[in-house]
């Protein structure tokens, strides 16, 4: 089993972990509600995680995550601002697969890695990345666009330092997390991810941590992060908190389906369990909008106007 490689650990990371051990607790998601795309009678997930065996008990619970973002019944908001995100490769500290997915931590007691701007009035501080997927590339994404599903969907995880002094007091209050969602899709090798995916193997049981260093998250955003959706949501897994500023990217990112095939390789399980579990449908179905407003940084329908004229 892989250990830590550094005996001493900030006091600061060891809070976190113990936080995120209940915040992203290990524990696989019930199949798709029908209506989406992946979940034809012929597609039935094939793992339920035991995170989600089980009634829990939803804080609020209408201003919950994941949901379907309906592209024509968004409204167009032009004082969303573009985001503005300053991150420092320095701060990366390690990977840690918590037995449902894979986070790369950040030392977020400074601020030396942010994010601002966008639908935000305060300084958000980087705490950790993470993926969601699915165990073929017809689905895996949480959030999904006009029904579209797509393999795997990455979270940028923030949290707000002007108004709070730790992530963990951040993330159970309001306007606490802003979190950068960004779609995957399967198609040409991502030359930044590829450090990521080699680190991976290290990391293939749960509760395995392994040191990663000087990696910039901000390589894994698309190339425009002025188009957005964004709307007041929640954490995707316990303790289901409505946090989260969500910030969903209009653009997606490229990632070859071996990249992927190396996310899947992953288990749920630890070393010393009998049965080993793939790391496969790690997302929550979706939720409800109930009242909710979902704004977008841009305007469809101007750039479907602009396309015709260009067409002409």
């Amino acid at each position: 089993m892989v250990t830590l490689c550094s005996a001493a650990r900030p006091l600061a990371s060891l809070l976190r972990r113990h936080v995120l051990r209940r915040a992203w607790s290990p524990r696989i998601v019930p199949a798709r509600r029908c209506n989406l795309l992946a979940c034809s009678s012929k597609y039935v997930l094939s793992q339920i995680h035991p995170m989600w065996q089980e009634p829990l008990a939803i804080p609020g619970g209408d201003r919950q995550s994941p949901i379907d973002i309906a592209v024509r019944k968004s409204v167009f908001d032009s004082e969303l601002k573009p985001l503005v995100y300053d991150y420092d490769p320095q701060t990366c500290q390690q990977i840690w697969n918590n037995g449902y997915s894979f986070l790369v931590e950040y030392d977020d007691t400074t601020d030396k890695s942010t994010l601002k701007g966008g639908p935000l009035q305060d300084t958000f501080r980087l705490c950790q990345f993470h993926f969601h997927w699915g165990e073929s590339n017809a689905w895996g994404s949480e959030h999904t666009v006009d029904r579209r599903l797509f393999p795997a969907e990455l979270h940028l995880v923030h949290w707000n330092a002007d108004r709070y002094s730790l992530f963990e007091e951040a993330v159970m209050e309001d306007n606490g997390l802003a979190v950068i969602g960004v779609f995957l899709k399967v198609g040409k090798r991502h030359e930044g991810l590829q450090k990521l995916v080699d680190a991976l193997p290290a990391i293939r049981h749960k509760d395995s941590v392994v040191e990663f260093t000087r990696f910039d998250p901000a390589c894994l955003l698309p190339a425009n992060t002025d188009d957005y959706w964004t709307y007041h949501g929640s954490l995707t897994t316990p303790p289901l908190t409505e946090s989260v500023s969500w910030m969903v990217m209009k653009q997606h990112i490229e990632v070859s389906h071996d990249q992927l095939a190396v996310f899947r390789s992953l288990l749920f399980t630890s070393a010393e369990e009998d049965v080993q579990r793939s790391m496969v449908n790690n997302f929550r179905v979706q939720q409800s909008l109930c009242s909710r407003t979902v704004r977008s940084s841009f305007s469809p329908f101007l750039q479907e106007a602009d396309a015709d004229q260009h067409a002409h």
